[in-house]
């Protein structure tokens, strides 16, 4: 058993321990019954003392899901160091910004999660419309949810202050992850995310960007990667 489950599991048995302890009757009461009488009211009121400790299946169920699987194998072959170049759509039809930077991507926890490290320069327009250029940095965390039978992204850059998270499918056949979620960049302005990541090959990767905020979804973004090492 690896100490992540470990944790979860002593976890679950703390707060089990702490359900009975708090619904254990005083030492006051009849040891034969459950049953406690409220002494300003006429009424009965009865307790039934229910344990919150898994059941053994529960338990077995619970170490399985745990497990490492092909999902996980499958994020795990993204891990490496790799080129981008980014293109940027402002508007529909307008010509793109273009920059670059390095992606460095790393397997965690045996394998159960791919964390990632982005550095460069990006382009984007300042507050009098000028186009210039910014340091970026951005962060992400890619597993799959064994649970929800799904794969879970999470991201974060030095762009603002939310955390954007998405669940995705995989296609094998198109060896392709299309993610959906939501982010809100400024108040009221929620947008409907999508995201096509493809990977052809070990050495080559991309991430297709649509944005819908109400009016129709619009590819805004355009990633290209080549693996260095």
């Amino acid at each position: 058993m690896n100490i992540l489950t470990t944790l979860k599991l002593l976890t679950v048995f703390c707060a089990s321990a702490s359900v009975a302890l708090a619904q254990t009757p005083s030492t006051k009461s009849s040891p034969a019954t459950a049953t406690t009488t409220t002494a300003s009211s006429p009424a009965t009121t009865t307790t039934t003392t229910t344990s919150a400790a898994p059941s053994a299946d529960e338990m077995k169920q619970m170490m399985e899901l745990a497990k490492l699987n092909e999902n996980h194998k499958l994020l795990a072959s993204m891990a490496g160091t790799w080129s981008y170049t980014v293109k940027m759509w402002m508007a529909p039809g307008a010509p793109p910004s273009e920059s670059t930077g390095t992606a460095v991507r790393t397997a965690v926890m045996d394998g159960r999660y791919l964390t990632g490290d982005y550095t460069g320069k990006f382009k984007m327009p300042g507050a009098d419309g000028k186009m210039m250029e910014m340091n970026f940095k951005g962060m992400s965390m890619d597993g799959y949810d064994n649970v929800k039978k799904k794969f879970i992204s999470g991201w974060v850059d030095n762009m603002g202050t939310g955390i954007m998270l998405s669940e995705g499918t995989y296609d094998a056949a198109a060896k392709t992850f299309t993610y959906t979620g939501e982010y809100e960049a400024m108040p009221g302005m929620k947008s409907k995310v999508r995201e096509l990541v493809k990977m052809p090959d070990g050495t080559h990767m991309s991430m297709e960007y649509y944005e819908d905020r109400g009016q129709g979804e619009t590819k805004s973004m355009e990633i290209t990667y080549t693996r260095t090492k």
